[in-house]
């Protein structure tokens, strides 16, 4: 896990909305009242919105702390090629 993880202010942001949503939607829901429901789970979508446009404007982790998905597919391609080449050498050991 990397060292910073969710500490951006695109995941502050997103969670503090979506933890507002949350309330509202639970409170309505023991009030029975099913228009603050839905507006407690429209807030809970525009958390994850809006998480997603802070992010893409650079706010959120940067893509260096891990593998981009084109280093990750790399990454099992070699993984892959390393047990194709040892797979007949483990058989005949066995």
């Amino acid at each position: 896990m990397a060292h910073s993880h969710g500490h951006t202010p695109a995941a502050w942001t997103g969670v503090l909305i979506a933890f507002v949503g949350f309330c509202v939607a639970s409170v309505f829901t023991v009030m029975a009242q099913p228009a603050g429901v839905i507006a407690g789970l429209v807030l809970l979508l525009l958390a994850a919105v809006v998480g997603g446009i802070m992010s893409a404007m650079g706010l959120g982790q940067s893509k260096s702390k891990g593998m981009t998905a084109e280093q990750a597919r790399a990454h099992k391609q070699q993984h892959d090629e390393a047990r194709r080449t040892h797979e007949p050498h483990a058989k005949a050991h066995s």
